[in-house]
């Protein structure tokens, strides 16, 4: 009967191993893509994201929040901006055919 503790594979008992490490792995780009849209505003804003590449996990959500908000408002700018009007009808006295091509029918009277 042997006594030795079994050795793991592929160490050597000569060889000092270095200790594990078990701290958080350091902050390091994921290397996304970022393909620009062609409005400078949301450019910048999604170009921010990449600040996130260069910090720990736990500042990341200022990122993403200060991102969300600024496209946020970008959007909500571009709903505030006046637009040409929508073609309408022109205003009229005389009155209007129904789908079927005919002038609506009068209202019937109810006699009971």
């Amino acid at each position: 009967m042997n006594d030795a503790v079994p050795q793991a594979e592929g160490t050597d008992p000569g060889i000092a191993q270095p200790p594990p490490d078990d701290g958080p792995a350091a902050p390091a780009p994921l290397g996304v893509p970022r393909t620009p849209t062609g409005h400078a505003e949301v450019d910048a804003h999604v170009a921010r994201l990449a600040d996130a590449d260069h910090l720990a996990t736990d500042g990341h959500p200022e990122v993403y929040e200060d991102v969300h908000r600024g496209l946020r408002d970008a959007l909500t700018a571009l709903d505030a901006r006046p637009g040409p009007q929508a073609p309408g009808r022109p205003p009229t006295t005389t009155p209007q055919r129904g789908p079927a091509g005919r002038e609506p029918a009068a209202p019937h009277e109810h006699r009971s």
